[in-house]
């Protein structure tokens, strides 16, 4: 009696432990955003710019891993005053984020006290 369920139990792990690997296979990497951005007025576009395109990004599903001003040029050029690292599922969800009317809203914000914006998306390894 011990033996068919010892061996139920193997079978078990096994196709479940091969739906999982099917399953971890199928998933796509995340995007990552990355800007750099010159910021004239740095209180006012923490105070006014930041909280509304933190909260729309949120919103879409974006995820943010780094903010500030406190950067350091390892090797090039250096970037900007300030930069920004968020993880997406995927290139569409930033895409929609981007494009929406709540962070278009938040952008005009924005651009009162930033003179440029350097941005751009790169795939996650699997």
């Amino acid at each position: 009696m011990k033996i068919p369920f010892a061996l139920g139990m193997a079978i078990g792990f096994a196709l479940g432990g091969t739906a999982v690997l099917a399953l971890h296979a199928q998933t796509r990497p995340p995007t990552y955003y990355v800007a750099e951005v010159d910021v004239t007025d740095p209180e006012a576009y923490v105070k006014e710019f930041i909280p509304k395109a933190a909260t729309s990004a949120e919103a879409f599903g974006g995820r943010t891993l780094a903010a500030g001003s406190k950067v350091t040029a390892i090797e090039g050029s250096p970037p900007k005053s300030r930069v920004v690292v968020m993880r997406w599922e995927s290139l569409q969800q930033l895409r929609a984020w981007r494009e929406s009317a709540r962070y278009k809203e938040a952008r005009k914000i924005g651009d009162k006290f930033a003179a440029s914006v350097r941005a751009f998306a790169v795939e996650g390894l699997p």
